[in-house]
């Protein structure tokens, strides 16, 4: 049973060697086609963000109970900084050109773990108008809360700056994803091909498939050699190796 294992084992990188060229075409092409799009045809997405802080102001220290009250109080001043009400005084101001739903869309709002900050980040594909829009969204969402919490209680840590590289797309990590996409695809294609190619290639395949003994083989002619030294190939094989310096075979 071990005998047999090794066999399909040899079998099976046999076929990946002799379709190697279709392995390497596949992954050539795939990493190929990932950066010419990367590069070229995705337009670049520039993200900027600001971070603020819940606290009270007002307060000469903080308790931990008060601690505990600002953490349960970032999750809902993240909804507010989500809200519709939010995106549509932002593209008041900026005039943007865009819904409110598709602002919604390009602003993330997160509430960083165990800590009273909350993060407001804006996407765009211009860092100048990424940076513009997480400040606006930053602002009138420190505007809301007064309005509706009745409370100032929030403010800034930092505001956002033009970001100098984009966040999308990441030519080299697309790149790298089509490069090893390209090998699963190209090793698959690869056993198609031998699936679909049922000629007979080698003795060992008469024996495995035809169930026939194997009297003898033809020999492959070099017809290179052939042409170079202008003789029967055999004739030729015992000049070649007289000039590689190796013994005078007996040609019959």
């Amino acid at each position: 049973m071990e005998e047999q294992d090794v066999i399909d084992l040899r079998d099976y990188l046999n076929i990946i060697r002799r379709r190697f060229w279709a392995i390497v075409l596949v992954t050539v092409v795939a990493v190929a086609t990932s950066g010419v799009i990367s590069y070229f045809f995705i337009e670049p997405i520039y993200s900027a963000s600001t971070s603020l802080m819940v606290i009270k102001k007002d307060s000469p220290t903080i308790d931990y109970s008060t601690l505990l009250m600002n953490q349960q109080l970032v999750k809902t001043y993240g909804e507010i900084a989500k809200s519709r009400t939010v995106a549509e005084h932002v593209l008041a101001e900026l005039q943007l050109g865009m819904t409110a739903a598709e602002l919604q869309g390009t602003v993330h709002v997160n509430a960083v773990r165990d800590t009273q900050l909350i993060q407001i980040s804006a996407e765009s594909t211009s860092p100048t108008q990424a940076a513009l829009i997480a400040n606006a969204v930053a602002k009138d969402f420190i505007r809301q809360v007064v309005v509706i919490m009745k409370v100032e209680n929030v403010q800034v840590v930092d505001p956002a700056i033009a970001p100098v590289a984009p966040v999308k797309p990441r030519p080299k990590l697309n790149m790298a994803v089509a490069g090893v996409l390209g090998i699963m695809v190209g090793v698959g294609l690869a056993f198609i091909l031998e699936y679909l190619d049922n000629t007979v290639k080698s003795p060992e395949d008469v024996r495995r498939y035809l169930d026939l003994p194997v009297l003898g083989t033809i020999p492959v002619i070099d017809l290179r050699q052939e042409a170079r030294y202008g003789r029967p190939p055999a004739q030729a094989e015992v000049a070649a190796d007289k000039e590689r310096g190796g013994g005078i075979k007996a040609v019959k």
